[in-house]
């Protein structure tokens, strides 16, 4: 008989399982003060860094933007997505998403170097630091997501905007704040219709 047959199943902690398997992001629009304080913050952001990240490089790092940092980067977003030609009504809401939320943690994705570890494997341990702080907000009873728009991918907004290395670029917006709405569930994927056995 097959071990894995025979063998005790692991401990379930299904709460977790079904926290996962109806976790919703809340929409920026919708969040409002309070953002978790400092306290918080920083345990929210512990269980962030608890990610795959081989070679234990830590390619990422977290700024937190609140109050003024927030009003300076929406006038940015203004002036230079006038500069890059973005359609004004797209950038309205990229500068609303500033303007509005009361904390915004942006996750840094960092390319270090190393022979082992390419950089597209660091930039996904960027993605993963991403997902688990919405996760970890949402578990910790505040609304929270992960945004990204074109400032995420403009160099300029990076460098005056962020200060960031040539070497660092934006891996999401984590937009996060009290939240009493729920969003209306929505289509999720046909997970046989993606799923091959081999």
């Amino acid at each position: 008989m097959n071990k894995a047959t025979t063998d005790t199943a692991p401990p379930a902690r299904q709460e977790t399982l079904d926290f996962l398997l109806t976790r919703r992001s809340r929409p920026a629009r919708l969040l409002r003060a309070p953002a978790p304080e400092r306290a918080t913050l920083m345990r929210l952001l512990t269980a962030a860094a608890r990610v795959p990240d081989h070679g234990k490089l830590e390619p990422w790092r977290f700024i937190v933007l609140e109050g003024d940092a927030l009003a300076r980067l929406a006038a940015l977003a203004e002036t230079r997505g006038a500069e890059a030609g973005i359609e004004p009504e797209r950038n309205a809401k990229t500068i609303a998403g500033f303007r509005a939320s009361p904390l915004v943690v942006a996750v840094i994705a960092i390319e270090k170097p190393s022979p082992v570890i390419p950089p597209y494997e660091q930039l996904l341990s960027a993605g993963a630091v991403c997902l688990s702080l919405v996760n970890a907000a949402l578990a910790a009873g505040y609304g929270a997501c992960w945004l990204t728009g074109w400032p995420a991918f403009d160099r300029p907004f990076h460098e005056s905007g962020l200060g960031l290395a040539s070497n660092e670029r934006v891996a999401g917006f984590i937009h996060l704040g009290s939240c009493d709405a729920t969003p209306p569930e929505r289509p999720r994927p046909d997970i046989e219709a993606i799923t091959s056995w081999l």
